[in-house]
């Protein structure tokens, strides 16, 4: 790349970090790998992350500022191979200021795929331009038919045309691999954001009528407590905003100023505290907490309907079913898996007085370690329908 390309490129970096900080790196890198519209570029990339770490706000600003054909499907709404295929093709030319042809395309294989999809670059004149075809949630894929994600890592090949499969996903690529003869995409990892990147997003988002520093210095408050149990941009964003009101209150009834730091967080630590217990739980809408503070503004604790006087925490949906199967694997020894979790098995009749016996022994000498291998096998066996091994689940393994 000569010296006269990179000034462009460098103010394609900045435009797109003033919008989503933190992310100068990925930038980039995905930059380098797209190059210039006409050069060819690698035929796949597969950006992993967990939630809300700019993934798709990254790829999409991209592929918006420098003008690049693509199309953008999610593996969610497209559950079957059929409505995946159709979506791209269909895609193409709404995201590139066609109308859709009169009669959508119809498309039941890959086979028709690589062929349609050939027809439409030639319909829509790209076939001198690379177009990228984003692929959200694509650990879907894998329970789709054998043959489409092997045929997307290669689609350059097979099309024969200048493409980029983007593949994004919570989980690593090692899930992914099942055997060999597929082509392996170049890898971009997002990082889940660290606490000085987290106040630095947050803080952009300052409410008017107060400086950036007085916000800046509740965010730190907010982030030495919840920092611990929730790293996540988009739930902090949650609680910033629902609780700066209570922060604030001392100051809106003249008891306090901006300055007056020790005295706000005084009045604010119980809250806080209270708001800690609620995380990722979402019992109520940002209206009705803002509702239950202003019933609890006259110096009142809040009532049984409140949240503070919660006396069950509700688990996450998955979370039982882990708790259960670390339960099963730390008192059932291994061999007995088979019996207990196959379909299969061969079940043998014993008295009740032996089972009893065993049962007993088995709790009065405790529960034994386990591996995490066997916890998810035994997961999987217990929790009903399939469940795809994202990154929220191995995160509550830990």
């Amino acid at each position: 790349m000569d010296a006269g390309s990179e000034p462009p490129i460098a103010d394609t970096v900045s435009s797109i970090s003033e919008s989503i900080p933190c992310r100068e790196s990925q930038i980039k890198l995905l930059l380098s790998l797209f190059g210039e519209k006409r050069c060819m570029t690698v035929p796949a990339i597969f950006a992993y992350g967990h939630t809300a770490t700019g993934k798709s706000a990254v790829i999409n600003s991209i592929l918006k500022t420098c003008k690049l054909p693509h199309v953008l499907v999610n593996c969610v709404e497209c559950y079957s191979s059929r409505f995946l295929y159709e979506a791209v093709l269909n895609g193409l030319y709404t995201n590139n200021g066609r109308q859709k042809p009169e009669t959508p395309v119809k498309c039941e294989n890959m086979n028709d795929f690589v062929r349609l999809f050939r027809h439409t670059c030639m319909d829509l004149h790209l076939q001198n331009e690379t177009v990228y075809i984003v692929i959200d949630k694509a650990e879907r894929l894998r329970e789709m038919d054998t043959n489409i994600l092997p045929a997307f890592l290669g689609l350059q090949e097979l099309a024969d045309g200048n493409v980029c499969v983007i593949l994004l996903s919570e989980i690593v690529w090692e899930k992914f691999r099942c055997g060999t003869g597929f082509q392996e995409p170049f890898i971009v990892q997002f990082p889940d954001y660290n606490k000085d990147e987290l106040l630095r997003i947050l803080v952009r988002s300052a409410p008017e009528g107060y400086s950036a520093e007085f916000y800046q210095m509740y965010l730190s408050l907010v982030l030495s407590v919840f920092h611990i149990v929730c790293r996540n941009l988009s739930e902090l964003q949650h609680l910033a905003a629902i609780n700066f009101r209570k922060y604030i209150e001392p100051i809106k009834n003249g008891e306090a100023t901006e300055s007056d730091s020790r005295k706000l967080w005084k009045n604010f630590e119980p809250h806080l505290k209270k708001a800690l217990q609620t995380v990722y739980l979402r019992e109520v809408s940002s209206t009705q907490w803002e509702r239950m503070l202003e019933e609890s503004d006259a110096g009142k604790m809040m009532t049984q309907q409140g949240l503070s006087s919660r006396t069950h925490v509700e688990l996450p949906y998955y979370s039982k079913y882990l708790l259960i199967a670390a339960y099963l694997a730390s008192y059932n020894p291994a061999k007995s898996d088979k019996k207990f979790f196959s379909k299969h098995s061969d079940k043998h009749k014993k008295s009740k007085v032996i089972k009893k016996q065993e049962r007993t022994n088995n709790h009065m000498l405790g529960p034994k370690p386990f591996p995490l291998d066997r916890l998810m096998a035994v997961f999987y066996a217990i929790v009903e329908g399939k469940v795809a091994p994202t990154a929220n689940i191995f995160m509550q393994n830990c």
